[in-house]
């Protein structure tokens, strides 16, 4: 496999910068294109504001890569899927910079950003037969074969997280699919679909959700629009340039990041209902990878981020050694004290904050699974 160094980041087939290695090949370095710097929108605003001159990446956590670029990346299940498909072409992935994954990426991954030159690994078909892909998925992630690794890759769509996943389009528009990990129970897709029912209730934006083949929970994909058009979109990990295996994210930085992003006093109000219900749900899977924004041209040249619909809502008890990977108020078991002293932080009138932990709480029905002290 070729090495790359230097890649040309792009949106919409239009150049956003150039993505190239530090001398010593330990860092990436960014630059915007000078017709973006025009007319274009910033990426990501606190780790590249849109100006001219050269930005360094730093070592940690992501291996000298920017954050925003990190997230096209596959993680969990992907990057396994990738080690995989290259160990049996002879090529050890331990080897690769994040120039040459984001090759491989290519126009592949999730979101707008695209990356060139683009390493092709051999595509496999497309696929709909979700059995099939499951059956495999679990053989591959048992170890009890690799054969089918590329095949299962092709199909996810370098889409991130642990569980396998694949990606497919029909009249409806286009999904994402999910699957059951080896540890997961048998109806794990319908938990997640009475997750997003209830979620909802609670007057928290879900994108179009549905069960296929009465099991497999299938999410409509909100970076991609009614006219099949990308949509740039970044988590909250990457904005923030913090890593999946060090959980270090408070609500406080979250509902401080969307009132920052978004200015949108609604949108700190949405962030406020999902850490309620994700404590009284015992969703505990609620690491930084798992809230993210997108950018909307509202109007010609007028770009605007929003706070994106709520995913990957399941039941999840283990979480970071069994404690939520987002603390409230520094606190891995918050009292109503503690959540409405994150909302009042940012401004959130405290009349507000216990109107909000009110409406999700009456609404959750069978999924109240967690009480929360509020003498």
């Amino acid at each position: 496999m070729k090495q790359i160094d230097r890649l040309t980041v792009k949106y919409h087939d239009r150049n956003i910068g150039a993505l190239s290695l530090t001398p010593d090949d330990k860092l990436c370095a960014f630059e915007y294109d000078k017709g973006w710097l025009a007319d274009g929108f910033c990426i990501s605003p606190l780790e590249l504001p849109l100006r001219e001159g050269l930005f360094i990446a730093k070592p940690r956590p992501f291996y000298g890569n920017f954050g925003i670029f990190e997230d096209s990346l596959p993680d969990g299940y992907g990057r396994y899927l990738l080690h995989k498909t290259l160990l049996r072409e002879g090529i050890n992935d331990s080897n690769l910079s994040s120039l040459d994954r984001l090759s491989i990426v290519g126009s592949g991954g999730m979101g707008a950003l695209t990356y060139h030159p683009e390493t092709h690994i051999k595509p496999e078909d497309k696929t709909i037969d979700l059995d099939m892909l499951q059956e495999k998925a679990l053989e591959v992630l048992k170890e009890q074969q690799d054969t089918d690794a590329r095949l299962l890759l092709y199909n996810s769509g370098n889409s991130g997280g642990a569980r396998p996943k694949a990606i497919f389009h029909d009249d409806e528009g286009h999904w994402l699919v999910k699957f059951r990990h080896t540890y997961d129970p048998k109806d794990i897709g319908q938990q997640e679909y009475h997750y997003n029912e209830v979620a909802r209730k609670c007057g928290i934006c879900v994108p179009d959700f549905k069960l296929m083949n009465g099991r497999y929970f299938a999410s409509r994909r909100f970076d991609i629009d009614a006219d099949g058009q990308r949509i740039h979109m970044a988590t909250a990990g990457g904005l923030l340039c913090l890593s999946l295996s060090n959980p270090v994210l408070d609500y406080s930085n979250l509902l401080a990041l969307t009132g920052y992003l978004t200015q949108n006093e609604k949108e700190v109000e949405e962030m406020y209902r999902r850490m309620v219900f994700n404590y009284l749900t015992e969703n505990k899977d609620d690491h930084c990878k798992n809230f993210s924004f997108y950018v909307k041209e509202e109007r010609p040249g007028h770009y605007v981020w929003h706070l994106a619909p709520a995913y990957d809502l399941t039941l999840c008890t283990e979480g970071y050694n069994g404690e939520h990977a987002t603390s409230v108020n520094n606190t891995g078991n918050p009292t109503l004290a503690d959540m409405i002293a994150v909302g009042t932080k940012i401004k959130m009138k405290k009349q507000r904050c216990l109107e909000l932990f009110e409406e999700v709480e009456t609404n959750l029905g069978d999924l109240l699974l967690h009480q929360i002290k509020k003498g």
